[in-house]
């Protein structure tokens, strides 16, 4: 147990892997009041059946060893944060002065600490604690003293462990099952509290309690104030405003890529674009439990249209939202686009924007205006069906916009605006990128008109035609002149030299340490317990005035050889639907950044939540692309304020970590750039981020951080990135099929992607494999001019990194 300002460290069942050298606990009260009040506001109230908020004389019986044993957070580098302290629910609700019964806690306390469970190793975690076994008469008797139960179940998954559809993962498990039988039996009121990363089965809330469980709060993992959040939500001193984030179908094999996941080597992405809600509105929305965006309160919302208007490229949808109920509480607005389904296929419904009202009092009502840019709304065409092949497209016919407080809500209102399309429009014109391998064809879906519904029906995914030899050799830069001048990195800052000219005066030697980070984690150039650090790896590069920049994990803290503060999960930050109070929450997590010594944050995690049973999930924010951008930008933007860098990860397609290393996402073109790729895209142009990191899997066959297309042709050139790729750590190694001289390195600076992380050539290797020199010497290897534009790329970062503003050479 701890206060929360002394820190007290509670014993965690999730030790971060970096030992503590650093002992001050501080952290600061406001970095800690936003992380609290973001897991308040991301957690969703699913049922509410009167039993919350609770009575303030209200005398609870908490069931549950996650009561004690809580999950903050999942696990691996997103998680692995040395905690200052950590608020469980049983000590939570006692600081917020519930009542709680001290008997029955007392019995759990004494049981939780004498069988505490194994915390595994890497991607052996548990994923869930065995339950304490409950005696009916201990039950009974609680029953007697309290007025209500609070049960609590908790599960975690993470890096390099994915969810299973087994008991104490995605189900149910039988003690768990038992207990809540027992508790219902004896409980009129019964309050169930889900302490999960991500979405598990549902099913039994129905199928076996009904409503016997009277509330059910989505808690999410809330970080190191956990706790106190959901105290303050089953209190009312906050009123739940979180949204779901992904959809909850009523089983798993509802789920439309339960077929294609899970395989150790491919995965075939044969749903398309129809993830999550755009498959269910679609195709089967019987079998969804919970729907996108759906969320309750401690009061009612009345949403009414405020004159929405449609000119020119811009729709301006004004939503009156009115607080009609009797308590205080805020409210999401949510904009969805109904298209038409033309010659490419539609989902019914997508969102295009949203917004969250402030607190509003009982019969208070606000305005909310959200802006949609008509393009937006366009689609991309890979198959040339609207007649204009590898490009964006307005289809003809008419266009919808319906506001709801969720996707079903928002498809069974009328349209607030319309608009129509006379003949399909461009919007842009592109090349084709990082499409199917033509050797590895697949089927993908799509929507049949069928009796006033749509079925699903399939149709060939088309492949690459792109000669990528011809592309990358028509890319190719042209060499910098050395001025043969000693300059150094003060001469840029001071305008006597460009970074271009500093960069030709270096050295291949130097050119290559640029390419790779300093080999191991942990490096004695950064902050004790370092990710990694790049830039100034060897000592003349740090003469020169190139300083060596530290990275460390993230995204749910600081991982270094000190204490950090453990913020909530991606999940939970998601699902407050609220981007400033996201970027307030970065923007302090950011300073946090500075005091530590970390100097870019491997952070935010983003990738589309593609199926429940990724294990990453908690880190990473929804299945819908537009929130992922929006909330991802927000953190972005937080931490860069503090001149420090974020780092977007991973791009891209990482949705399984099954085999990651080696396994390959086939993805149409469509999906890629209006699913997955979305959200980065977003993040790019709203938020520009520094650095990004590149993922481990293959994408249509080639690794991500090989991938010419993806990196070179998508993110450099159609979105105007300036700034530095990284890999994610380590690589694996392969020849560039179209140029045998290139391998690993070499065949990586060709894409583009600048810097190898930590820079190792295996794992724990304190070397490199010499791949990129070796090409340089070679007959049509790599060419200078390429090593130099990635050196630019670096040199510029490391320019404006706060290594060098504050003098550390």
């Amino acid at each position: 147990m701890n206060d929360g300002t002394t820190g007290l460290t509670p014993d965690s069942l999730a030790q971060a892997s970096t030992t503590v050298l650093d002992e001050d606990r501080h952290v600061d009260p406001e970095l800690a009041r936003l992380a609290r009040r973001a897991a308040a506001d991301g957690a969703v109230l699913l049922r509410n059946g009167g039993t919350l908020p609770l009575a303030t004389d209200a005398r609870v019986a908490l069931f549950g060893r996650v009561q004690i044993d809580y999950f903050t957070v999942g696990y691996g580098s997103g998680g692995d944060v040395n905690a200052p302290y950590s608020w469980n629910l049983l000590d939570g609700l006692r600081d917020a002065g519930v009542a709680v019964d001290a008997e029955l806690a007392a019995v759990y306390t004494d049981w939780s600490a004498a069988h505490r469970p194994d915390p595994g190793e890497w991607g052996t975690w548990p994923r869930s604690f065995d339950e304490m076994p409950l005696d009916d008469t201990l039950v009974a008797a609680a029953a007697e003293r309290t007025d209500l139960a609070v049960v609590v179940i908790g599960r975690a998954a993470g890096e390099s462990r994915d969810n299973t559809l087994e008991q104490g993962s995605f189900l149910l498990t039988d003690d768990e099952r038992t207990m809540l039988t027992q508790v219902t039996a004896a409980f009129d009121r019964v309050v169930l509290v889900l302490d999960i990363g991500s979405t598990m089965d549902l099913s039994w809330l129905e199928e076996d309690f009904g409503r016997r469980i009277d509330a059910v709060l989505l808690a999410w993992q809330g970080g190191m104030e956990s706790g106190r959040a959901v105290a303050d939500l089953l209190t009312g001193t906050v009123s739940p405003s979180g949204r779901l984030t992904d959809s909850v179908a009523l089983s798993y094999p509802d789920y439309p890529t339960a077929g294609n996941f899970g395989h150790p080597d491919v995965n075939v992405y044969a749903e398309d674009i129809y993830v999550g809600y755009r498959f269910f509105q679609t195709f089967a929305p019987e079998r969804v439990q919970f729907p996108f965006g759906f969320g309750l309160g401690y009061t009612t919302f009345d949403l009414t249209d405020d004159g929405s208007t449609v000119q020119g490229e811009t729709a301006t949808v004004r939503t009156r939202v009115t607080n009609t109920g009797d308590r205080p509480g805020r409210h999401t607005v949510q904009v969805y686009a109904a298209r038409p389904q033309g010659a490419l296929g539609q989902p019914l419904l997508t969102l295009a924007a949203f917004g969250k009202t402030g607190e509003l009092a009982p019969g208070d009502s606000t305005v909310v205006t959200l802006t949609v840019d008509l393009a937006e709304l366009a689609s991309y065409d890979d198959s040339g069906s609207t007649g204009h092949r590898h490009a964006w497209v307005l289809e003809a016919g008419e266009y919808a916009l319906q506001v709801g407080a969720d996707v079903r809500d928002a498809g069974q209102r009328l349209p607030v605006a319309t608009f129509t399309v006379d003949d399909t429009r461009v919007v842009q014109q592109l090349r084709q990128a990082i499409a199917p391998d033509p050797a590895h064809p697949f089927v993908r879906m799509r929507p049949t008109a069928e009796d006033g519904s749509f079925r699903v029906t399939w149709e060939e995914t088309p492949t690459s035609t792109v000669d990528r030899a011809e592309r990358i050799t028509a890319d190719l830069p042209t060499e910098l002149t050395p001025t043969g001048a000693r300059l150094t990195l003060a001469d840029v800052a001071a305008g006597r030299a460009t970074v271009e000219e500093l960069v030709a005066d270096l050295s291949p030697i130097e050119l290559e340490a640029l390419t790779r980070g300093d080999y191991v984690m942990d490096s004695k150039l950064g902050a004790p317990g370092n990710a990694g650090v790049l830039g100034g790896t060897i000592e003349s590069l740090r003469a020169r005035g190139i300083a060596a920049v530290t990275t460390t994990d993230g995204p749910s803290g600081i991982r270094l050889s000190a204490y950090a503060s453990l913020l909530p999960c991606g999940t939970a930050l998601a699902a407050t639907w609220d981007p400033e109070l996201v970027q307030a929450l970065a923007t302090a997590h950011g300073a946090e950044m500075v005091a530590k010594g970390s100097d870019i944050l491997l952070s935010p995690g983003m990738n589309i939540h593609r199926d429940p049973l990724c294990g990453r999930n908690f880190e990473y924010l929804s299945e819908d692309p537009l929130v992922t951008g929006r909330i991802a930008g927000a953190i972005v933007r937080g931490i860069q304020a503090n001149g420090v860098a974020a780092c977007p990860k991973h791009f891209a397609a990482n949705n399984q970590e099954e085999n990651r290393n080696r396994n390959d996402s086939r993805v149409s073109e469509r999906a890629l750039r209006e699913i997955y790729l979305r959200g980065f895209q977003i993040v790019v142009t709203e938020a520009r981020p520094q650095t990004i990191m590149t993922s481990y899997n293959k994408i249509n066959g080639v690794w991500a951080h090989y991938h010419h297309d993806l990196v070179t042709t998508v993110l450099r050139e159609e979105w105007g990135y300036t700034g530095l790729v990284m890999t994610d750590w380590w690589m694996q190694p392969a020849t560039d099929p179209d140029f045998p001289a290139l391998t690993n390195d070499a065949y990586r600076v060709r894409a583009q992607v600048d810097v190898l992380m930590p820079g190792g050539a295996d794992f724990g290797t304190g070397h490199g494999d010499g791949s990129l020199l070796a090409s340089l010497d070679q007959e049509d290897g790599i060419t200078l001019a390429e090593v130099q534009r990635t050196a630019v790329n670096v040199v510029r970062f490391v320019l404006g990194s706060r290594p060098v503003r504050d003098g550390r050479v």
